[in-house]
Order: C-alpha cells, then structure tokens, then sequence
C-alpha cells in the first residue's frame, strides 16, 4: 500500500472529508485531494504534519506494504488495516459469531411476543 493510500484510507477510518483534512492543515482542498491521489510528491514536514493530525508515528506511514496490520487510534475507537490471513479468517469467525447471535436474539424476540400474546388471551379469558 503506497504513503497516500494510507492517508486516504486513515482519513476516512476517522470518517473525515478532505475539505477537513485540508483545513486541519491550512491548505485547498484540490492540493489536499493531489496528495491522496499521489500527485504531489509529500516531503518529509508535510508526513508529519498528516501523521499528528492522525495521531500516529510518521513510520507508519512510509512503510511499505505486504503482510501485517496497520492500527489506527483516536479518542472515540480503534481500527485497523490487516492482511494477514489469520486475522482476514478470524474476521470472518467473528462475523459468523456475529450473525449468530443476532438470529437467535431475534428467535428470542419472537418468542417473548408470542408469550406475551399468550398471557393477554389469558387475561382476557379469566375476565
């Protein structure tokens, strides 16, 4: 993954647009928009500049790509790139576990109806 794949890819992990990219550092929009197109060749001020206003090491940003994971962190939550195969499988685990769990919430749900349904006729038959 090349430098300005990762700013884009970090920027919008923080859910930001590029006009509040550029305005967090003083510049237009279509200059910011070159950077993450790689059309503007990044020295190293403006890597860091772009890597404190993510909050992460300026390494994290140049390295290369290939196998690993890329964490990305802020006050409100955590992400991350990863391609390790392991955690691509583990991802999919968790999902499964995931939809799982929301299918047997909502058999769950349909049952209290039911019940609830059930005690209402009970009700009504005893008045």
């Amino acid at each position: 993954m090349s430098v300005n794949e990762k700013i884009r890819m970090v920027r919008e992990m923080n859910q930001w647009s590029q006009e509040e990219m550029a305005e967090k550092m003083n510049m237009s929009t279509n200059g910011y928009a070159k950077i993450e197109r790689g059309e503007t060749k990044l020295n190293l001020h403006k890597l860091e500049q772009i890597a404190q206003i993510f909050n992460i090491d300026v390494l994290e940003l140049m390295q290369g790509g290939g196998k690993g994971v890329f964490f990305v962190m802020n006050d409100h939550n955590t992400n991350y790139y990863g391609e390790n195969e392991n955690l691509t499988a583990e991802i999919e685990k968790l999902k499964l576990t995931i939809t799982h769990k929301d299918e047997m919430l909502a058999q769950k749900n349909e049952e209290i109806s039911a019940l609830k349904e059930i005690i209402s006729l009970l009700k009504k038959k005893d008045d």
